[in-house]
């Protein structure tokens, strides 16, 4: 796996494969890449697609500062580092670290397309019965976080993603926590929980892309309007299903995005 050495001597690792416009996948700090293969592959035939770790986690070497600002910090010197600029797919936390670099370097993310988060979830949920809404069940997650984190992880999983068997849950579980530590987990889960980018958001405007499919307890479809309400310039579409089950969803949006750019590039350029 390649290495990108940062000032502070931490070295981020990542990879890359296929041929084409530059794709950027920003997972959450405990989301082990092969879990997102199937998405992976799509993008493959016809984009670079590029996945990196975070800080402590899969092939990184070296600890924090775990914070979102150095977590941005060091996905701008991958972009730059890989060729940019890159249409960045965040996960989780992801999101956090993609608005971030999209309002401070707009010459090198094209757009940011999330399929599973939402940077303005906790004000989009309230009065809704999302599980991010509830203070109480943010604060018990968190906290089994820190003290049975193999249980943390089982109720996450399972309570977004229903159809996994008993067999796949476990082999997830002992995975994630094989990739991000334990010890890692606790230094990030508050400063993401904590973090507040809302306005952060606004400034990326139409370059924001969210699908919502409603499937996950903790960002039902109820937020979808009430988002659109407090991004107004972004793009908020209803979609069947999330990017584990429908890979080929999220790479649909990919090209679509992408081709817009060319074409409006295009009539620049005439």
């Amino acid at each position: 796996m390649p290495e990108l050495i940062r000032p502070d001597g931490a070295c981020i690792g990542w990879s890359e494969r296929g041929e084409g416009p530059l794709v950027v996948l920003a997972l959450q700090f405990f989301g082990m890449p092969s879990v997102f293969e199937g998405l992976i592959s799509d993008l493959a035939g016809d984009h670079r697609v590029v996945v990196y770790d975070v800080r402590g986690t899969g092939g990184s070497k070296g600890t924090g500062p775990y914070d979102m600002d150095t977590d941005a910090e060091d996905l701008i010197a991958l972009i730059e580092h890989a060729g940019g600029p890159a249409l960045i797919i965040p996960v989780g936390d992801g999101i956090n670290r993609a608005i971030r670099v999209a309002a401070a370097r707009s010459d090198l993310v094209s757009a940011v397309l999330s399929p599973a988060g939402n940077p303005v979830a906790r004000e989009a949920a309230e009065g809704t019965d999302a599980l991010v809404a509830s203070a109480s069940v943010v604060e018990a997650m968190t906290g089994m976080v820190l003290t049975d984190y193999r249980a943390a992880l089982r109720a996450l999983f399972s309570s977004a993603n229903k159809q996994m068997t008993e067999e796949a849950l476990r082999d997830r579980v002992q995975g994630t926590i094989e990739y991000c530590p334990h010890e890692v987990a606790v230094a990030r889960m508050k400063p993401w929980v904590e973090d507040n980018i809302a306005d952060i958001s606004r400034e990326v405007g139409s370059r924001l892309w969210l699908l919502e499919h409603g499937r996950n307890p903790w960002f039902p479809i109820e937020i979808m309007k009430r988002t659109r309400e407090l991004l107004p310039e972004a793009h908020i579409e209803e979609v069947d299903d999330g990017p584990l089950s429908r890979p080929d969803i999220t790479a649909s949006y990919v090209r679509r995005i992408l081709a817009d750019e060319r074409e409006t590039s295009s009539k620049g350029v005439g």
